[in-house]
């Protein structure tokens, strides 16, 4: 067969492999001139490391990710640092890291409260039957179960912060995926994602698959014979990998019913400013700051970077991420970097009052109006199908992941359950 994905993130490399290892022609068109889709990177001349745009790791129980990179002959490649998780607590962070660290946290309360604490989290880790848990809302599971004082202090702030105004609509199976597989270690990519992005597409190209960066599609049509127009050009199948609603505008021949179900889909949108600074932020070493936007702050997380790995890596620059998932229309998307910077500042001087703009060597700030899939009560009646009405056309998204949540691994994942039902069309 002659097969077109769109995309070059994970999800259309990883399925670009496997059917070419199948035999079939495969081109991939990528419209920006890298791989890596949300996982891609940048880099300073003087770094030896890129930066992701939006801030990437792995967890040691990713195995779709790590068995491709097993596969891919690059294990070696892989590091697994213990960088430092804290939360804040009446002004002081706290290490939250460990279920020892977790059970210390003083804003869990004492007695009864951690007594739920502990058992809520050792059920959802037990427990496969995400389907019942999808009829509740994680506001009313949560409350109910972990306690009002516990789920306030800890899992309030993290619906608010990822989901905004929707926060008391997200289904608790999203809370279950986070909280049932993931681990304190986390995982990353010797030279970073990009690095990783690179030479997948090497290996690629080495196999025979055809990657055409700087390309974008704008129309897949029914061809009058067979197979699928994309811009003009016949395959036997094609693969988007792209969002829901640039799925609808590409094919406009789906059925109504199917193109409905696409345009129905919420998600949220990313900002993330990126900065190399002369000094570190966090005295203590921290990598990851839960932050309480309730209690003032301007972004969902900051994340020292160079605390997770060595700013040796990066010409001995520190590297540290200001990242919040918003609404679409929200100010962030319109204001300047100069104008975020300024809005950013104060708070950054929160983790450290020494810090002064005098520090920053450069800021970057990226954006994308597709990064968090919000899950409904009920979600899965709403995840569309892979395999398309329309013959030959395919779709693998985030938005089809669920019940887990969005990342490289289930977007490997994802991509090479595209191809198999390809393969089997």
């Amino acid at each position: 067969m002659k097969i077109a994905i769109l995309g070059a993130g994970y999800g259309g490399m990883v399925a670009a492999w496997d059917l070419r290892k199948a035999g079939h022609d495969v081109t991939i068109f990528e419209s920006e001139d890298y791989a890596g889709g949300l996982a891609s990177g940048f880099k300073e001349p003087h770094w030896d490391w890129s930066v992701e745009k939006f801030y990437h790791h792995w967890f040691q129980s990713d195995s779709e990710m790590l068995g491709l990179i097993r596969e891919l002959g690059l294990e070696d490649k892989v590091l697994f640092p213990r960088p430092l998780t804290v939360m804040l607590y009446k002004g002081k962070w706290y290490p939250f890291d460990s279920i020892l660290n977790a059970l210390r946290f003083p804003g869990l309360g004492f007695g009864i409260d951690k007594i739920r604490f502990g058992f809520v989290g050792l059920y959802l880790r037990l427990t496969k039957n995400w389907r019942e848990l999808e009829k509740f809302t994680a506001h009313e599971w949560m409350t109910k179960y972990a306690g009002k004082q516990v789920y306030e202090q800890m899992w309030q702030p993290l619906l608010i912060g990822k989901f905004a105004s929707h926060y008391k609509e997200v289904n608790m199976a999203w809370m279950w995926a986070r909280m049932h597989v993931r681990t304190t270690r986390l995982g990353t990519f010797e030279g970073g994602f990009q690095k990783f992005a690179d030479l997948f597409a090497e290996k690629l190209r080495e196999r025979g698959v055809e990657i055409r960066f700087g390309t974008r599609i704008n129309s897949i049509k029914r061809n009058q014979d067979s197979g699928l127009s994309a811009d003009g050009e016949i395959f036997d199948q094609v693969l988007v990998t792209s969002s829901p609603n640039l799925l609808a505008k590409l094919c406009p021949e789906l059925p109504e019913s199917y193109l409905k179900g696409l345009l129905e889909l919420k998600s949220m949108g990313a900002v993330v400013m990126t900065l190399s600074l002369k000094h570190a932020i966090s005295k203590e070493g921290y990598y990851w700051f839960n932050v309480p936007k309730d209690e003032g702050y301007p972004f969902l997380a900051l994340v020292e970077h160079t605390n997770f790995v060595s700013s040796k890596h990066f010409g001995g620059d520190h590297i540290v991420y200001a990242g919040d998932y918003l609404e679409l229309g929200h100010e962030y998307f319109s204001m300047s970097d100069e104008e975020l910077l300024e809005r950013f500042i104060p708070a950054f001087q929160k983790f450290n009052p020494d810090f002064k703009r005098e520090w920053i060597n450069k800021i970057w700030v990226h954006k994308t109006n597709y990064a968090q899939p919000i899950p409904l009560v009920g979600h899965s009646k709403n995840i569309p199908a892979i395999q398309t009405p329309l013959d030959g056309l395919f779709f693998a998204s985030m938005s089809q992941v669920y019940p887990w949540d969005r990342g490289t691994n289930f977007a490997v994942e994802i991509g090479r359950r595209a191809a198999r039902m390809m393969l089997d069309d």
